[in-house]
């Protein structure tokens, strides 16, 4: 068996807790974690704490959620934690040096880099209507996702695919690919800049779906932003209404199939246009 690293694992999302279990039930548990601090949200806005702070207390690993993990007193707090590697997954907030520099950061990007670097690669890999994505396991250098490759593994995206059921599957490849990381320490290569596409956030505008685009592009949307952030149609009113599932008809149009109105609750789209009067 290799000898364990020491690490301090950065994250934030519901991706990263689930790398983070996995690596927690390793020799190179981490000392400890990094993540953001709690936010408002939900109907409501009460205060929540990330997906990864609620993982790492209920291993039973120290948390720390700086404003800013680039602050002196962030990166004291990490170098007392005596780490051999920082290991940043899914954290949505820009390390910089000094602390970049300090030590070997691996970063665990869920595409197939140099395709879709940056902040929403699932869902853009959706979008595009990509038969394949993946894993990279990659060092964490000033670009954005640029940094050498160590590890990557491809993974097929279903016809039906949405990203509700493909992060789950890109969270065990991302955790098995961080261990054998780890475990192996293979040599880094350098990216192909000839293959670079960028996966930009998810805006409002990308959300909406546009009715002047393709059943299929608008369809695709739709899985790819299901069940996390949602897409949605703009009605006469200009209100929006929810798209949760939707399909291609049998006669090529866009049908939804599953919608969620303003205040309301899931309901079959063709129950929402009885309730509206409409055939």
């Amino acid at each position: 068996m290799s000898p364990a690293v020491r690490t301090v694992y950065l994250g934030t999302s519901d991706f990263a807790a689930g790398v983070l279990r996995r690596l927690a039930g390793t020799p190179h548990r981490p000392q400890l974690v990094v993540t953001r601090p709690d936010r408002p949200a939900g109907r409501g806005r009460h205060l929540t704490a990330p997906p990864v702070a609620g993982v790492a207390r209920e291993l039973g690993i120290d948390v720390a959620q700086p404003e800013d993990v680039n602050a002196d007193t962030a990166r004291e707090r990490i170098a007392a934690a005596a780490p051999d590697v920082l290991i940043v997954c899914a954290f949505g907030a820009l390390i910089r040096d000094p602390l970049l520099s300090e030590r070997e950061i691996l970063n665990v990007h869920p595409s197939l880099l140099p395709r879709w670097r940056g902040a929403a690669p699932l869902e853009r890999a959706i979008m595009a209507g990509d038969a394949e994505t993946g894993v990279s396991i990659m060092r964490l250098t000033a670009g954005l996702d640029s940094g050498p490759v160590c590890l990557q593994e491809r993974l097929a995206i279903g016809p039906e695919e949405t990203y509700g059921t493909l992060a789950p599957r890109l969270e065990v490849l991302g955790g098995d690919l961080l261990i054998r990381a780890l475990d192996e320490r293979p040599p880094y290569v350098e990216q192909d800049e000839a293959g670079v596409t960028y996966a930009e956030k998810i805006t409002a505008a990308v959300r909406t779906l546009d009715p002047a685009a393709p059943a299929r592009e608008r369809e695709r949307v739709v899985r790819a932003l299901s069940p996390h952030i949602g897409a949605r149609m703009t009605l006469e009113d200009g209100t929006f209404l929810g798209v949760l599932r939707a399909r291609i008809a049998p006669d090529g149009t866009f049908e939804p199939l599953e919608v969620l109105p303003a205040g309301g609750h899931a309901m079959p789209y063709a129950d929402y246009l009885r309730g509206h009067g409409r055939p």
